[in-house]
């Protein structure tokens, strides 16, 4: 399987993420293509990570069909084969959707990053530290770092375009989408992370917090979008090696970060873009730590 940094279809391209490019498929359906770009540090990096692509939409693949029974969401099919079939104009394409293509229903998305914290990490840690707050609010006393939150907090952002999403509170999110509309959504949140992080724990990974899209249908049903329980959507921890009170090794882009954290405190680099060039060891141990992520997650090698 190549190596995919940008693809080249025969549909209409509405949209292009860091990660994946966006196509029409008629007004009702979208095909999301996630290539193997790779971003850190919010500078996307020349170099792509091999199988990162289809290790992302099929770990989401593999989660909707688990989800089927517990909430509504926009996957019709990964299977690049049935894709085809329903869109005939992908005929001459089936290595570049291999894998790593998934025919959706199209939705009017939410401009609402829903994120559930476990545990407290990353930017959450950063402002309890500084503040004993997330978003503002105030959470209980002597949390150190990397704790689990019980309960789980529903800590929702907004959509940024570039750089980091913003944490907003619960009540900012009512004024943009309505009362009723986010219950709806912290409830749907929190019900995929409390499946998911119990299935993930079973098998070795922890996750930390994980992000959340959903949109309205053409039914007029919120429905959940995008990718889901991924490591790039999510902090994946190990079980075995967790250990509260100081950062943990992440089970994604850690190789990746660690190489640019050096280039940057050695003073090769100071984090805007264009990054440094990754060294071919970099690119392996971060493919190797996607395709483990894939193992662990769904129990089995992706076979592609």
């Amino acid at each position: 399987m190549n190596a995919m940094r940008a693809s080249d279809l025969p549909l209409p391209q509405i949209g292009r993420g860091k990660v994946r490019d966006i196509y029409a498929v008629g007004d009702d359906r979208v095909l999301l293509l996630t290539t193997d770009r790779i971003s850190a540090f919010d500078v996307v990096m020349a170099e792509t990570i091999p199988m990162k692509g289809a290790v992302l939409t099929q770990i989401s693949a593999w989660w909707f069909r688990q989800l089927e029974s517990t909430v509504p969401h926009h996957m019709i099919s990964a299977d690049a084969d049935e894709i085809i079939r329903e869109v005939p104009a992908l005929k001459d394409h089936r290595a570049e959707i291999l894998g790593r293509a998934m025919l959706c229903r199209r939705t009017t998305v939410f401009p609402i990053e829903c994120v559930i914290r476990g545990y407290i990490s990353g930017s959450a840690w950063k402002e309890y530290a500084a503040h004993g707050t997330l978003a503002g609010e105030k959470l209980p006393a002597g949390l150190v770092e990397s704790a689990k939150l019980e309960p789980a907090i529903f800590s929702p952002a907004t959509k940024a375009e570039t750089g980091h999403d913003e944490n907003i509170t619960v009540a900012r999110v009512r004024e943009i989408v309505g009362g009723e509309v986010a219950d709806t959504l912290e409830r749907m949140a929190r019900t995929v992370y409390a499946y998911g992080e119990k299935v993930s724990r079973e098998r070795g990974i922890i996750i930390a917090d994980t992000k959340f899209e959903f949109g309205r249908d053409q039914d007029g049903r919120i429905i959940l979008i995008d990718e889901v329980m991924t490591p790039d959507s999510s902090r994946f921890w190990a079980v075995d090696v967790y250990k509260p009170g100081q950062p943990q090794p992440s089970f994604d882009k850690q190789p990746l970060r660690d190489y640019l954290d050096t280039e940057r405190h050695a003073g090769r680099w100071n984090g805007d873009a264009p990054a440094p060039s990754l060294p071919a060891s970099v690119v392996e141990a971060t493919s190797k730590r996607y395709l483990e992520a894939y193992r662990r997650v769904t129990g089995s090698d992706l076979k592609i």
